[in-house]
């Protein structure tokens, strides 16, 4: 556990990458790691786009809203990852929505999403998740299908910097017992 415990709390949003490529079987280390993240009735709803090309990576810069900190990271990575999400799959019985939050993709998707930073995190690399842009323009530029969503965009590379972790709440201060 202690190992564990090491990359959860040294896991950053890393806005700075090296120009040093990603190797392949690293790319593939990650990819294996969040294939196993649990989803609803193991729906697996996720979908991920690598995008290593810069024309793509310059076009979807262009959808980040005004002053999103992640902005340079879009094109400075060597991989821009798109996590995207089946739609009507996670949280449906014969397609019936069964939770009270509707579809239930978003988690499933934020399962996945913690997984590969965790798992970058363990071999070296950086990430930022990056949710504040034009979601319908981004999903153009890289040709999602309807019945799908893109949910976030991830820079995967190797940090330039590392910022120090930011104050968290201590545990009594959300814990409850019983009753909330």
């Amino acid at each position: 556990m202690a190992e564990l415990m090491e990359v959860i709390k040294a896991r950053r949003s890393v806005r700075k990458y090296e120009e040093k490529n990603v190797p392949e079987e690293v790319l593939s280390s990650i990819l294996e790691a969040v294939r196993w993240s649990p989803s609803w009735a193991n729906t697996q709803c996720w979908e991920v786009v690598v995008i290593r090309d810069r024309e793509i990576k310059e076009n979807l810069k262009e959808s980040i809203f005004p002053k999103n900190p992640a902005t340079n990271a879009i094109t400075q990575a060597p991989l821009l990852l798109a996590v995207c999400g089946k739609l009507k799959s996670s949280g449906f019985y014969n397609n019936i929505v069964t939770t009270k939050f509707g579809d239930w993709f978003m988690f499933d998707l934020g399962l996945f999403t913690q997984t590969l930073c965790l798992a970058a995190q363990d071999l070296g690399l950086g990430t930022v998740v990056v949710g504040l842009f034009d979601h319908d323009k981004a999903k153009g530029i890289i040709k999602v299908p309807e019945g799908y969503e893109l949910v976030a965009l991830v820079p995967l590379g190797y940090p330039a910097k590392i910022s120090s972790a930011p104050q968290r709440r201590e545990i009594r201060e959300f814990v409850h017992q019983n009753t909330f």
